[in-house]
């Protein structure tokens, strides 16, 4: 077998003994790399170091991730001004969070008949909160109901997180 030392240089080819024998003396496991190869390579290390570090690794990248939640409001055509507003705060809210926001607009009845006042609707919502949300899927028509996706743009809720974390 080709025996790889700790620091990586080669040793070169060696019996099975030899490299146990050598993994031994430097009180380190001997790993077996590449089983396929001709001959087969083995490497002495502090296995279960190296199974810490790997573990250690694994946990930072799964903090660094990012969960992003599609949170949805649900909209009538005929709505007044007021409900709209406070829909709307809602809406702001939670792109603030860092959350999409799935709008959708339900119809009843003949209302199915006017979809033009739901995308009207739905374009009057982007349009109050085009500086923290973005549009990611347009209105469209979906059955009885009139679906739109809005994410927060980038800048927006990086930098309100950095705000927050300041106040904290």
């Amino acid at each position: 077998m080709r025996l790889i030392s700790e620091s990586g240089e080669q040793l070169g080819i060696k019996h099975i003994r030899e490299a146990l024998d050598y993994a031994d003396r430097m009180d380190l496991d001997l790993v077996e790399v590449a089983p396929n190869a001709n001959p087969p390579v083995v490497r002495t290390m502090d296995y279960g170091k190296y199974k810490y570090q790997k573990e250690q690794a694994r946990k930072a990248a799964r903090k660094k991730q990012t969960n992003i939640n599609v949170r949805e409001i649900k909209l009538r055509p005929k709505i007044g001004d007021h409900d709209f507003n406070t829909k709307r705060s809602h809406v702001e809210r939670f792109l603030r969070g860092g959350d999409k926001v799935k709008v959708t607009i339900m119809f009843r009845g003949r209302e199915v008949q006017h979809p033009d006042l739901g995308e009207k609707l739905l374009r009057r919502l982007a349009e109050d909160l085009e500086e923290i949300g973005q549009i990611e899927s347009q209105p469209n028509l979906d059955g009885r109901n009139m679906v739109m996706v809005l994410a927060p743009k980038k800048e927006s809720s990086s930098g309100e997180r950095k705000k927050s974390a300041a106040r904290s």
